[in-house]
Formats: C-alpha cells, structure tokens, sequence
C-alpha cells in the first residue's frame, strides 16, 4: 500500500480514525511508537460518560455514545461496553445545588439528567454513605474496558484496508512541497499529503516542532482494582470535584481511582503508594463495604493534559493537511471513537457536521 495519510499515535483517537478514513476509501498509515492501545487509551479508567463535560463538548460526546451503543456493528466486539448509567456524587447540600444547576444548563443541549437528593440516593443505593447531599443520574452513559477498546479499533481498520505498524516511533515530521515528509527511528521515510498527530503525551512536542505550540504537561492517573466482590452497585461514579471515580466489572472487581501516580523514568510512570492509599479511604467512605476488601493491582500511565483541561482537535492554522487531536486530559476515553470520525471527516471533506468550537490550537497561539 502506497499510503496518502499518516496518523501518528496508536491509541484510541488514533486507531478510530483508521477505521473511519479506510472505510472512506482512504489509505492511513498508523505509526504508533509502543503498542496499539498501550498507553493512555490502555490505562485509563474506562469510564463512558457524558455528563460533567463542558457544553461545547457536549455534540462530540454525544455522538461518540451512539459510537459506543453500537460497537459490535462497528468494529466487531462490544469491547465490555455497558450502558450502566453514570451518577456524579454530591457529598454537600452546595455540591448538590451545583449538580443541580449543572443538569439545568445541558438539558437544551440534548442530555437529560435526573437530580437525585439524599433520601432517594439512600433509599436506592444502600450501600453508599448515608450522609450523601445526592447526585445527578445519566441514564445514559456507562463503562467498557480500555484494554479491549484500542486493539478492537486497530483489527477493525486493518481489516477495512489500514496499515497499522506498532514499534515505530515517528522521530520528524518535515513539511515539503508534496505535504509533509514522516521519518521513523528505524530509518522508514514516507511523504504523504496529510498527517494526523494524536500521539498523546508526545503530541505537544510534535505540534510545537511544526509552530503549533499548546501547553501542557504529562499527568498519571492514579488506579486501584480490588479482587472480585458480591455486587455492590451497578453503575459507574464520580464524585463532584476531585474526589474518587469508581465502578464494578461483572466479574465483581471493583475499579476506582484518584490523585496522580508519579514518574519514574522518560516514558514511564508508577502508581504512587501514598496516592492509593488516599483513594482506598475514599473509595471506603463513600461505601463502607469496601473498607475490609483486598485491593490486588494498582497501576498509572502517561496521559497528557493541556492548560485549560480541553483537547485540542482540528486542523493546523499554519500547514494545510495537518490536523491535531491530543490533550484529552484524562477524560478522553469516551470521547475517543467520535474524534477519530470527526478527523476522519476534516481529512477528508474539509470539514465535520460536529461542532469543534472550543477545541481549536489557536486558543493558544492567537496573540
């Protein structure tokens, strides 16, 4: 294959935008500088929600939950994907009435949430603390397993035409008259009219080597997993603010997490002890019944988070067929499949039907 577009990075965005421009007829190259769907798309939580997010987030998430709805139509496996339902905590009667405001806000915007005060939280969730303000209910959202979801993606484009190379790491991205010159550390050399950087933690530096600078940093969410329980609650959760996020598997598993681990080494991160051990309070207190439960794997990643919390997707203000899609900002997971369309659609119409106000690079370089 002789290939017209190189995307760079095989996480989730990446491996989705594969899909979508090979089933357009296009012919993507991934390059993805580890393995397919190791990194942050690998090692996050595995939340699909949609509430919580910004309103000019809110087309995207949306349409990525009818992505999610219908995964065995579109890449063949539902990737553990349940809509479970998603409920956002309130621990004061403050939280609360910001919950509430909140669901007032997005209702003309297509996402209808349920406010839910502390007698009705009590009486249909035992399990929880019992000093609990309330929470909004989202019907809608739910949780898939990230180890699955990146891999799934990647079999699907490569079955619709893709070719996807793990073990490659794009070392220059060189801007030439016929597009964009793509060299790998294994002495590979391509030129392709178009490149797609959604190369995660690594974007950054690889917009900023072409004049697209956004700043940001790495993060390491911090994760917990504990050994299989009865069933304690059947949706997933996150507490206003910055408290824990939690759900349970089928298999009885409770995940939760909370805080940052730590970096160890240039491209790699560890979980933090004191980070865990935070979480494994809080994670009891919210329901008492995890207080005596063994906790039997933590881990983190590197995932990268921009100055104002929000991706940057869309195209390059200064080079024609550049488009950028990084800084998810550890709560791209749902997000993912629907970003992957979207670029799949600016590479090749010139344009999306999904609204990306909000998430363009210029919000950084203008002036």
């Amino acid at each position: 294959m002789t290939p017209d577009i190189v995307i760079v990075g095989g996480g989730l965005v990446g491996c989705s935008a594969a899909l979508h421009l090979a089933r357009a007829g296009r012919r993507p190259l991934l390059l993805e500088v580890g393995r397919i769907g190791a990194a942050a798309s690998g090692v996050n939580f595995g939340g699909v929600r949609v509430q919580g997010r910004a309103l000019f987030e809110l087309p995207l998430a949306l349409r990525s939950r009818a992505i999610w709805d219908n995964l065995v139509d579109i890449v063949g496996t539902d990737c553990e994907y349940r809509r479970s339902g998603h409920l956002r905590l309130a621990k004061t009667p403050a939280d609360l009435d910001a919950v509430a405001a909140y669901a007032e806000k997005v209702r003309p915007a297509g996402l209808d949430l349920e406010v839910i005060d502390g007698a009705e939280i009590r009486r249909r969730h035992p399990a929880f603390n019992a000093t609990l303000a309330g929470a909004t209910w989202s019907a809608g959202d739910g949780q898939a397993n990230p180890r699955l979801a990146g891999p799934a993606f990647a079999r699907a484009a490569r079955a619709a035409g893709a070719e996807i190379r793990d073990n490659a790491k794009v070392v220059a991205i060189e801007p030439v008259a016929a597009g964009f010159a793509v060299a790998t550390a294994d002495g590979q050399r391509v030129t392709v009219p178009q490149v797609i950087n959604s190369a995660g933690a690594w974007a950054p530096d690889l917009a900023a080597s072409l004049g697209d600078a956004a700043p940001g940093r790495a993060i390491y969410p911090n994760m917990v997993v504990t050994e299989p329980l009865p069933p304690l609650i059947s949706c997933s959760l996150g507490t206003y603010g910055n408290g824990v996020y939690l759900r349970q598997v089928e298999r009885g598993n409770v995940v939760f997490g909370m805080g940052r681990g730590r970096l160890a080494a240039p491209d790699r991160a560890v979980p933090s002890a004191e980070t865990s051990l935070a979480a494994m309070a809080e994670a009891a207190w919210l329901l008492p019944r995890l207080a005596h439960a063994h906790v039997i794997r933590t881990w983190t990643g590197i995932e990268g988070e921009l100055a104002d919390g929000q991706p940057v997707i869309g195209p390059s203000p200064r080079h024609q067929g550049l488009f950028h899609a990084f800084g998810l900002s550890g709560h791209g997971f749902q997000l993912a499949p629907a970003i992957g369309a979207v670029l799949a659609e600016l590479a090749t119409a010139g344009s999306s039907p999904t609204p990306l106000d909000g998430f363009s690079i210029t919000r950084f370089t203008a002036g």
